[in-house]
């Protein structure tokens, strides 16, 4: 359900190329939904110092209802402890997570037709009381610029999700190097 706060603060998609909303009320999750229940199942790019459980359910059902094709997040080092405690559900969430030096916090929402929307926020991916500031547009060269600026970030993280693969992949080797045994066990009473 989309908030009542976006629904009388702000202007549909189609109608409005730059927009901004300064208060409280307004959470990236709902601004997310309620973009994409305008432009349809998309490529949805989260850069955030920090993340919490909450965004990452939420984000969860925007996925399952299939309105998020591909996802990518990067998030700040600095808050990786918290970030990683989070791994799993995140991994549930996005195609790739990144942690880098990373303070921005915006959404890049792009469908397969090629229809873009970018999302520039004061707001960390957490919930609470105070008032925040938000400027939302449909212009294609804002993505385009802000999507050059994340991927550079991106360039210059490291992948959460790969350091876990990683880890697995390693531990496989290693496993599959070991003797087997199966041959080392006899049935009672034999």
């Amino acid at each position: 359900m989309i908030s009542k706060r976006i629904l009388k603060n702000l202007k549909p998609l189609n109608s409005a190329a730059l927009q901004c909303y300064l208060g409280t009320g307004i959470h990236t999750l709902g601004l997310l939904g309620w973009i994409l229940e305008q432009t349809g199942r998309a490529d949805v790019y989260v850069s955030t110092f920090s993340t919490s459980e909450e965004f990452l359910n939420g984000f969860l059902n925007l996925r399952k209802k299939g309105l998020i094709r591909r996802a990518v997040m990067v998030a700040d080092l600095k808050a990786s402890k918290k970030t990683v405690k989070l791994n799993q559900l995140m991994s549930y969430c996005f195609d790739a997570a990144y942690l880098g030096m990373n303070h921005s916090k915006i959404v890049l929402v792009q469908t397969e037709a090629g229809q873009t929307v970018s999302v520039a926020t004061s707001q960390n991916n957490t919930y609470g009381g105070r008032a925040e500031c938000t400027i939302i547009s449909t212009s294609q060269e804002i993505f385009l610029s802000l999507y050059k600026g994340l991927k550079n970030i991106i360039d210059n993280s490291c992948e959460l999700n790969g350091i876990y693969r990683r880890a697995i992949e390693n531990d496989r080797k290693v496993s599959a190097s070991a003797d087997s045994s199966d041959s080392d066990w006899v049935p009672f009473g034999y």
